[in-house]
């Protein structure tokens, strides 16, 4: 469970601030881009001002699956300003933590919706996205991104993950009357949880549901879920990426998310499904969650389907 309901990711900055356009084609990208897939790209800037036209080129194209509107994306980038006055990075996935960030396709600006949707991983993307396709008239004062500026985007996809993706692999008994029982449930849908009829437990509880077969989770990494959470004391959804209808993502043992997740998750397999019951100690703690509804002695029960980890 993150700490805050509102979707942040490391591409939160790219949020839309227009309504998105249908899709359309692109014009010749004016920037230089060198380097192998995978690792942090040289980018050269003609010595001519932007234009006017979104322009996309695909330098590297891969043979994974094919992203679609809503899935949620998984890429290494860079990301540049650029105006009549010079260009200048804003921001980047190549850090000291290595890990690369999420692209929630459907909620970025549209000139980088644009690019992505229909790409597929393996690729590395090109965008020069003018104001209109970007911030429009009003920039963003957070980057930095004037009213005039471009943006400058080159993205290596890793992953993506559509709205329907699921645990995959071998069903675990369900043998402990005092945990909350989780059923089947179609693709894109959250799974029914029936809450026991007893005290919540004192301390957090982890039970694997499915048994995925990829890797176990390690401390840093960027994971893709789905996941709903409930309350213990009725049964009622108090969030759910089900139900928002696209996969969520976040750094997994880095204190993002409450620690009945940190702890919980980190060590579990790619592909699992994982039962969750976090009390207060490991979820909000006595302040509870306002906004949210949860209680100081609220304590949480969250189904997550562990997708990818990166």
């Amino acid at each position: 469970m993150r700490r805050r309901l509102a979707v942040v990711s490391a591409a939160g900055m790219l949020a839309a601030v227009m309504p998105l356009a249908a899709s359309c084609g692109a014009g010749d990208v004016p920037v230089k881009v060198t380097g192998p897939f995978g690792t942090r790209p040289d980018v050269t800037f003609p010595g001519s001002k932007p234009g006017d036209s979104l322009a996309i080129s695909t330098p590297v194209e891969g043979k994974g699956p094919q992203i679609a509107k809503k899935d949620l994306v998984i890429a290494n980038y860079v990301g540049y300003r650029w105006s009549q006055s010079g260009s200048k990075m804003i921001s980047t996935s190549y850090g000291g933590d290595g890990r690369p960030s999420a692209f929630p396709a459907g909620k970025l600006v549209p000139g980088l919706d644009k690019a992505l949707v229909g790409s597929k991983v393996g690729s590395r993307v090109v965008a020069v996205i003018p104001p209109k396709q970007g911030y429009g008239d009003t920039g963003n004062t957070q980057l930095q991104v004037g009213p005039r500026d471009s943006l400058v985007f080159v993205l290596d996809v890793v992953g993506t993950y559509p709205k329907t993706a699921a645990a995959k692999g071998r069903a675990l008994p369900q043998d402990d009357a005092g945990l909350p029982q989780v059923g089947a449930s179609g693709p894109g849908q959250a799974p029914p949880v029936r809450m026991p009829g007893t005290h919540a437990p004192a301390k957090l509880q982890v039970r694997a549901l499915i048994q995925g077969s990829g890797q176990p989770v390690r401390s840093g990494q960027l994971l893709a879920l789905n996941y709903a959470g409930l309350f213990w004391r009725d049964g009622r959804v108090f969030d759910s990426s089900w139900s928002s209808g696209q996969a969520f993502a976040t750094a997994i043992g880095k204190g993002q998310v409450v620690k009945g997740w940190d702890d919980g998750l980190v060590g579990q397999r790619v592909g699992s499904r994982v039962l969750l019951v976090v009390p207060p100690a490991w979820g909000y703690g006595p302040k509870g969650l306002k906004q949210a509804g949860i209680k100081g002695t609220d304590t949480l029960v969250f189904v997550v389907d562990i997708l990818g980890a990166h």
